[in-house]
């Protein structure tokens, strides 16, 4: 029996430490890429993360008998995003873990224990105290370098979830692609040319200096086409604002598209430059100095290769319409210009319970490349075990 202690993450050395132990974990790892700390770190910092206006956080390390690190989880609740399912759903995530059973074990109880005495009947693992595009889901198949804040982790990762009683609730998918128009199914761009032919519709790329003219669609959009999505808040405004203000350094105008309708919102397509090929050497530091080698790398050599699709949303009256095949029409067009640098697009978090999306992407071309799992675990063991509604 080995020996275990957990300690609350409190104090700057705990919250050190909670950064820090990953790198050491996968120091071996080739594949493996560190966020930024401060990606983390506002995750759980109640004046930058909206989530706790109406929920909690807590996290905890794990030490053996030497007081060295062994793990690391974070458990949290929301209040409106636990009652969209049918028993009150909180989240562990952030767990990174020695592949050791009991010492996983007493991460996961932790979590759960913590998350009854808030009133949950389930957590789900691993997620993000915030929104799903970033530190979600376990990655079981395609350990390639991860793309900007999402997970890479052990392969036996999905063991110590599933052997602890965790069930997967969905897969999230990532697909890739060379950047090469001639992969496209021809009936993509037949919608794309019907489209184009009808002058209530227009497609047009993102304009940083009118940052609120598209954060504005952006809302409306995100609201209508995601909004059905169990577990997904509406988004306000000054959030997204955040966001796209927050991004604005290194987002490439020629690879975010919003389409409209007689003037009204109705989709968008938002790629950004894959952040982890210059990441990757800041051991999780964006000084002034990065924050330099970051501008130059992306707004002044180009020299990013990789795209990443970030989100795609089309408002559910313009589904089905080819209004999605007008706008990777115009990515197309984009591709074959001078200077074009993107070599690649993968595009992340496609969840196996939305056939359309899956379907879109195959008609491009392109190609599942990794699978992350979103577990589900009941605390009344008895309780039938349901998945992910399909759309």
């Amino acid at each position: 029996m080995n020996e275990f202690y957990l300690k609350e993450v409190v104090g700057n050395k705990e919250k050190q430490e909670f950064l820090d132990f990953p790198s050491r974990l996968y120091v071996n790892d080739k594949n493996w890429i560190r966020p930024l700390d401060q990606d983390v770190e506002k995750v759980f910092d109640p004046k930058q993360n909206k989530f706790f206006r109406t929920g909690n956080a807590i996290r905890w390390l794990l030490v053996d008998g030497e007081n060295q690190t062994v793990g690391r989880i974070a458990a949290f609740h929301e209040k409106n995003t636990a009652r969209s399912f049918e028993q009150p759903t909180g989240g562990v995530g952030f767990f990174d873990c020695i592949n050791n059973q009991e010492a996983a074990n007493i991460l996961f109880d932790a979590g759960k224990k913590w998350l009854q005495q808030a009133g949950m009947e389930a957590m789900d693992g691993p997620i993000n105290f915030g929104t799903r595009e970033h530190f979600w889901g376990c990655l079981v198949d395609g350990f390639f370098e991860p793309v900007y804040n999402m997970p890479y982790n052990h392969l036996y990762y999905a063991s110590l979830f599933e052997n602890y009683g965790f069930k997967n609730y969905f897969n999230q998918f990532t697909y890739h692609m060379p950047i090469d128009p001639s992969l496209m199914e021809p009936v993509v761009l037949q919608k794309a040319a019907r489209i184009a032919r009808e002058p209530a519709y227009e497609v047009v790329s993102y304009k940083r200096k009118e940052i609120e003219k598209f954060t504005d669609a952006f809302v409306t959009i995100f609201n209508e086409a995601w909004g059905r999505f169990p577990g997904v808040k509406p988004m306000k405004k000054k959030q997204a604002l955040a966001m796209f203000k927050a991004m604005n350094q290194i987002l490439d105008p020629r690879i975010i598209y919003f389409e409209y309708h007689n003037n009204r919102p109705i989709a968008f397509f938002i790629m950004i430059p894959d952040l982890y090929q210059m990441i990757r050497h800041f051991k999780g530091k964006l000084n002034a100095f990065n924050k330099l080698r970051m501008f130059v790398f992306y707004r002044i050599l180009r020299n990013a290769t990789r795209a990443l699709g970030l989100i795609f949303g089309v408002v559910p009256d313009f589904q089905g319409k080819g209004v999605e095949a007008a706008m990777i029409a115009r990515f197309a067009e984009e591709t074959q210009k001078p200077g074009f640098n993107y070599t690649d697009l993968e595009m992340n978090w496609i969840g196996d319970f939305n056939p359309q999306m899956i379907k879109l992407m195959g008609s491009i071309g392109a190609k599942i490349r990794k699978t992350h799992v979103t577990y589900r675990y009941l605390f009344d063991r008895k309780k039938p075990f349901t998945r992910a509604r399909v759309l």
